[in-house]
């Protein structure tokens, strides 16, 4: 399994960049930035530079606004957010696209180098990061990891509710992780203290080839990071490697993804720092709203496990005190085996479980079919991962999709 570097975190499989002969992309990678041509440098915006955010040189003027490219859908929502109308924001992965099956074009490349800023999620969840940022020829591009400095969780498959003696750890439980990428790449990470004070090695080397310098911080609760884990105790190999990147859909990381892209941003233009707070305090307070939503409605539910489809609720389930039951692994177009099926239909029936649940934008055949095998129905929880052109018409964005969320969550854990 390749994996990535400068704060990418691959989590096994490549999500873009699959089925294209490495000569062929890096000649089409090539071609484009010639045609590009080279970025002048005009000099350091002369700010510290942020845990989340890699070195870069701003060229466009303090009069311009931000050029901001974004990988998907939850850093799009949140960047226009911090950033108001000091900036214009563009999504890589298209609306509706399922991120994790998105494959970036040469014209990607060409968007990134005339861009200021480059902002994604991390934690492994854009695989194609590393060899994108590589073939990026701009010394003004700034980068910033959102999920930088949180406590990143081991994919699981919620073993512990087997009868067989040998338990696992249920989705969304935190694990110790180092980060030790064999990737061959040459880029050095500087880590900062984490929240608790406890102080980590956490030296990389990784390659951009452009100089793109990532400073990593550390877990929230000083976890050293393993990152080999690529399959299950079954044996599935899945395509995140071991980590889980989907820390947006817990409101409490949400907010500190937005703060790490608001100090991103004030870095990019440090004479919008204070615009950059206002903005971000005025969306983190709707966050903490949220938050405090979820908490009040899932302490007082009956059950606290839940069958999901796609294992990417598992921040959502640690943060607010549930046990996440996926059926297949972190990628959503895995299929479970026979044996994975006959177990999670056996929990299902052994715990009542009235509610299977599915995501958008991935079949729901797997949950369909267990959902009809125990008389059970089938329902959505939106990962958020892409919203469709019908949830941006309906003005659908990341807090009222997570308010269904919740809703759907209250229904079935009350069954």
């Amino acid at each position: 399994m390749n994996k990535s570097g400068s704060g990418a975190r691959n989590t096994g499989k490549r999500i873009g960049i699959k089925g294209i002969a490495a000569a062929s992309l890096l000649l089409a990678i090539m071609m484009v930035i010639s045609a590009c041509g080279a970025k002048g440098n005009s000099g350091s915006n002369g700010a510290e530079k942020s845990e989340a955010v890699s070195s870069g040189v701003r060229t466009s003027g303090t009069e311009n606004k931000l050029n901001i490219q974004v990988s998907f859908y939850p850093m799009y929502e949140f960047t226009r957010q911090v950033a108001g109308d000091l900036a214009d924001v563009e999504m890589l992965v298209p609306s509706g696209v399922e991120p994790h099956d998105w494959e970036p074009a040469p014209r990607d490349i060409a968007k990134l180098e005339k861009a200021d800023v480059f902002i994604y999620n991390g934690a492994g969840m854009e695989g194609w990061v590393e060899q994108v940022l590589s073939a990026v020829s701009s010394d003004k591009l700034i980068t910033i990891e959102a999920s930088r400095g949180l406590d990143i969780i081991e994919e699981t498959e919620a073993h512990d509710h087997h009868d067989d003696g040998e338990h696992g750890h249920a989705e969304g439980e935190a694990h110790d992780h180092t980060h030790d990428h064999a990737d061959g790449h040459g880029h050095e990470h500087e880590h900062a203290e984490d929240n608790d004070g406890h102080e980590h090695d956490h030296t990389q080397d990784h390659a951009h080839g452009q100089g793109h310098n990532h400073e990593h911080a550390e877990d929230n609760d000083g976890h050293e990071h393993d990152h080999a884990h690529a399959e299950d105790s079954d044996g599935h190999n899945h395509s995140h490697g071991g980590l889980d990147p989907h820390v947006w859909l817990s409101p409490a990381l949400a907010i500190k993804e937005v703060r790490n892209i608001e100090a991103g941003l004030s870095q990019a233009a440090p004479e919008h720092i204070e615009q950059f707070k206002q903005h971000a305090d005025a969306y983190v307070a709707k966050l903490e709203a949220l938050d405090q939503e979820f908490r009040d409605t899932l302490t007082t539910a009956k059950r606290k496990d839940f069958i999901t489809q796609h294992a990417a609720f598992g921040y959502l389930a640690r943060e607010y005190g549930l046990r996440q039951v996926p059926i297949a692994g972190l990628s959503p177009d895995l299929e479970p085996s026979a044996a994975k099926m006959a177990e999670i239909v056996k929990f299902a029936r052994e715990n009542n479980v009235k509610t299977i649940f599915f995501e958008t934008l991935v079949s729901s055949k797997v949950a369909e079919t267990i959902s009809k095998e125990i008389g059970a129905k089938a329902a959505v929880l939106h990962t958020l991962e892409g919203v469709t052109e019908e949830d941006l018409n309906n003005n659908l964005d990341y807090i009222a999709i997570m308010r269904q969320n919740l809703a759907a969550l209250q229904t079935a854990l009350n069954e």
